[in-house]
């Protein structure tokens, strides 16, 4: 079923950043991988982070995510402020909460790929089975295969279904097409978009692809630490149409 539209009401922002800074000590050399960054981000909503490398889209990544931890300023997840959570609560917005997709698709070459969207499900509040989150991105018929069967494209949907099965509300995806052609890659942009439709799931992904842009409810264009511009697109283009 397609999640319904976002109402006037549901625009109150679900994740709400406020002059988030990061630096990192390097020897003698202060590194500032984010220099006052303020970002929200709403319920089904999908953004799409782009800029060099080294301008800071991973590391905001991490720290929506629970990650790590700024430097300074804050981050509200709904009415609770994560930048004054300790470890704990952390964990636990990070197991109840948010869905992580990286480049590499990390997982178990023992385990099928049902067997690997289950190890998630089994620590869950509120799982899906994981047939169905398989069969979400396309998967039915591979349930039973190792990741050694599979190919790139195919471990790449195996981990997006392990991120949704807790049904989290957030889905932070870094760099998830990084690994494969553009072919395959569309496949993956698929279940991506297939999952912030059908379950509403509030999406930001990061990409160095320009053209994954079209896609999006909004582009964050990054550089040297900061959101440089905002592009909002009228309408998103199917993944199925993309190319880069």
């Amino acid at each position: 079923m397609t999640a319904p539209k976002p109402s006037g009401a549901d625009r109150v922002p679900m994740l709400r950043a406020r002059a988030l800074t990061k630096v990192y000590a390097s020897g003698e050399v202060a590194v500032h991988a984010l220099r006052g960054v303020d970002l929200d981000l709403r319920d089904r909503e999908l953004i799409v982070l782009v800029g060099p490398s080294g301008s800071g889209k991973s590391t905001l990544l991490n720290i929506l995510g629970g990650l790590d931890t700024p430097s300074s300023g804050q981050v509200f997840f709904r009415d609770r402020e994560l930048t004054a959570a300790d470890e704990a609560e952390l964990t636990r917005y990070r197991r109840r909460h948010v869905g992580f997709v990286f480049q590499f698709y990390n997982l178990i070459p023992s385990l099928t790929a049902l067997e690997n969207v289950a190890l998630v499900t089994e620590i869950s509040e509120r799982p899906m089975a994981p047939e169905d989150a398989l069969a979400l991105v396309g998967l039915r018929e591979r349930i039973d295969h190792f990741p050694a069967q599979l190919s790139g494209g195919e471990q790449q949907r195996v981990a997006i279904a392990r991120a949704i099965a807790k049904q989290p509300e957030l889905l932070l995806c870094d760099e998830p097409t990084g690994a494969l052609d553009s072919q395959t890659g569309v496949l993956v942009l698929e279940a991506i978009e297939q999952v912030n439709r059908e379950l509403g799931t509030a999406t930001a992904l990061i990409t160095h692809n320009a053209g994954i842009s079209d896609m999006a409810d909004r582009v964050l264009h990054f550089g040297d630490g900061r959101i440089v511009d905002i592009q909002h697109n009228a309408t998103r283009r199917p993944a199925h149409e993309l190319s880069w």
